[in-house]
């Protein structure tokens, strides 16, 4: 749970009013001049968002460039582009680094495309920063342009926490970096003599896939990171719900036909002891699987989730304002196959690192918790679907007594109330018992009749026996008829009085 956050405003409005200071009139000094006082005022008492720190620090140095009154300059052209180049490095600075999320950092110039922050002041940071200072008219331009993307994407947003925000630049496609990755890998494992020769290659890919996760982190909570920098950035609670957001969305892409799961049916097929994937598949993706597990500590739980979402054939989604591109899959739909295969590798990964982290099966406890609802009597699934999730079921508790036991109980209580699933074989046998009901001639003769009434004689004489439902034939004089009508046994038809 996020803590509350301290803000140096009472309330939106004396924020709302600073922003009219600043934005309403640009030639108007008297209010930029209140509008640093202000901020100045809140900065004594409390820290400021990094977007309201960068606009005092642009404010200030506008307000020094103000002509002034006499004939003598008060700043020198040399100190107002040094004062202009610090405020912008410092907001450029500020903004990109709590994106520098991950093992591996990241450039400047693709964290500032994620937040939209125009290009060229990133160049004009690097300028300012290694080579000649920029010119006056370049800096004043680029504090103008800096005021308005704040105004855009910081002060609008918080003034109006309601409007709906713009939709985040999509996340480039990991499907490339997986199949790169894979296409490596094969020919590594084929030919162990190429391992030193392409070692560089995989090390690049995977650099690349934790740069991918990086960016997805960030696109979970963008506000936030773009409002309060750092500090705010990197609490407990939010950097979880980041994380896992991130890993949610490489998972998904992973666990897609063609990367974990091998695109050709044949190559899903594995002994059945052990439960696990083949060799070749392990000797592929194992390396990249603990190479994330060792930097990400939620991958392990994050990926046994989202395979028995997968299995499960659950409607989980990883977070809307990400969007991915997943890998090609079959035109032909999901087979059991898919799942069995994926199952394997829900063993695999629970075995190893579990097992090497010498934790207290918590893995194997959550994987009980979400098979268990699947598999209670009365569930409708298929048998081949049951079939794979107690097979899973078995293969990750066998050796551990008290999840074992319980789950021999819930497999026991399975097979006494297993639904045989529905095919065309039930509906031809429902169609031959009928045609058997059908053939029977279940009319009744008139002496038929009188012996049936005679062979069930009274318990009690002395009540009188009601009549009960009789069924009409020929014999009895029914015939049909329309409402209202009725027909003596003469033949004789009257109207019913109604």
């Amino acid at each position: 749970m996020r803590l509350p956050r301290r803000v140096p405003w009472a309330h939106l409005g004396e924020l709302e009013l600073v922003c009219s200071w600043i934005f309403t009139d640009e030639e108007d000094i008297e209010a930029k001049i209140q509008a640093v006082n202000k901020l100045s005022a809140w900065k004594a008492i409390t820290a400021l968002p990094h977007a309201l720190e960068s606009t005092l620090a642009i404010l200030v140095v506008r307000l020094q460039d103000v002509p002034p009154q006499t004939k003598q300059p008060s700043y020198t052209s040399l100190n107002l582009r040094q004062a202009y180049a610090s405020a912008i490095i410092r907001m450029v600075n500020g903004l990109v680094d709590p994106l520098q999320v991950g093992a591996f950092a990241r450039s400047i110039a693709s964290i500032a495309v994620q937040l939209g922050l125009p290009s060229w002041l990133v160049e004009l940071r690097h300028a300012a920063t290694h080579e000649d200072l920029p010119s006056l008219e370049l800096l004043r331009e680029a504090a103008r342009e800096s005021l308005a993307w704040l105004f855009h994407n910081y002060f609008q947003p918080t003034l109006n926490p309601s409007a709906p925000l713009p939709p985040p630049m999509p996340l480039r496609p990991v499907a490339p970096l997986l199949k790169s990755y894979k296409v490596i890998m094969k020919t590594v494992t084929r030919d162990v003599s190429l391992r030193k020769r392409q070692q560089g290659d995989i090390d690049a890919i995977i650099r690349d896939i934790e740069r991918w996760i990086a960016e997805a982190r960030v696109s979970v909570d963008l506000t936030n990171v773009l409002a309060w920098g750092v500090e705010e950035h990197s609490g407990e609670d939010g950097g979880d719900t980041r994380d896992r957001g991130a890993l949610e969305a490489f998972c998904d892409a992973l666990l897609d036909t063609g990367a974990l799961v091998p695109l050709a049916r044949k190559k899903r097929h594995a002994p059945q002891e052990p439960y696990l994937p083949t060799v070749a598949s392990i000797a592929v993706w194992g390396p990249l699987l603990s190479q994330l597990r060792d930097h990400h500590s939620l991958f392990p739980p994050v990926f046994i989730s989202r395979a028995i979402s997968k299995l499960l054939g659950s409607s989980m989604q990883p977070d809307s304002r990400m969007s991915t591109t997943n890998m090609e899959v079959e035109d032909s739909p999901r087979d059991t196959t898919y799942d069995e295969y994926l199952a394997r590798w829900v063993v695999w990964v629970i075995q190893t690192w579990e097992d090497s982290s010498g934790s207290e099966n918590y893995l194997r406890k959550e994987l009980f918790l979400s098979l268990s609802p699947s598999l209670l009597p009365g569930k409708s699934a298929l048998a081949d679907k049951t079939k794979i999730l107690t097979t899973l079921l078995q293969a990750t508790v066998s050796g551990f007594k008290g999840l074992e036991t319980a789950a021999e109980l819930l497999i026991a209580t399975l097979k006494t109330n297993l639904v045989e699933a529905w095919n065309m074989d039930v509906l031809a046998q429902m169609n031959r018992r009928l045609e058997i009901l059908s053939s029977y001639d279940i009319t009744m003769e008139e002496t038929d009749r009188n012996l049936v009434t005679a062979s069930a004689p009274l318990a009690n004489p002395s009540v009188a026996q009601t009549g009960g439902w009789t069924l009409l034939d020929a014999q009895s004089g029914w015939k049909p008829c329309p409402i209202g009508v009725y027909y003596h046994k003469q033949g004789v038809c009257e109207d019913v009085p109604m």
